[in-house]
């Protein structure tokens, strides 16, 4: 089951990838952005990164793009945009490019085992929490804790200059 849930999310990142890039209209490109990063957190939590998946979903599929689409409503970007008789040559040369990439990648693909030998069916837990809060508390214990005053000093820095400074009364 895992493998055909593998092939689902890969050929849907790759898809909507696709789609992404050459779609014309804005709109529809940060939709098949954040089908694409759906589809990566899938694979994420495949891969046993259950922490990475879901961390992928609360800040690039929501709030990353909660901004991309609010940029692009700001800025009235829904009509298509035309590429100029200039860029049609470097558009051809980017698809001869893919063409040779995707060439080698079935080349590798149909090397298979022989080339890189059998890959192991067990996944290492290196995206779990606990390995995560182990690492932060542990090896990175200052550089974590000088994030933590930076981004407190950030907050305060905000509130002091959002705050209204009100006339005194008299």
């Amino acid at each position: 089951m895992i493998p055909i849930l593998f092939f689902f999310f890969a050929g849907l990142a790759i898809a909507s990838a696709l789609l992404m890039v050459t779609h014309k209209n804005p709109v529809y490109c940060a939709i098949f952005l954040i089908i694409t990063f759906f589809a990566l957190a899938g694979l994420y939590f495949l891969l046993g990164a259950q922490f990475l998946s879901v961390v992928q979903v609360i800040i690039y599929a929501g709030a990353i793009m909660v901004l991309f689409v609010f940029v692009i409503m700001l800025l009235n970007l829904s009509e298509e945009v035309r590429l100029p008789a200039g860029r049609r040559l470097q558009s051809g040369f980017g698809i001869v490019f893919a063409a040779i990439l995707g060439v080698q990648l079935l080349v590798i693909a149909a090397a298979g085992t022989r080339v890189f030998g059998r890959l192991s069916g067990d996944t290492p837990v290196s995206g779990t929490v606990e390995r995560l809060g182990a690492a932060l508390f542990s090896t990175y214990l200052y550089p974590f804790e000088i994030a933590s005053v930076l981004l407190l000093t950030g907050i305060v820095g905000a509130i002091i200059l959002g705050s209204k400074k009100l006339p005194k009364e008299q």
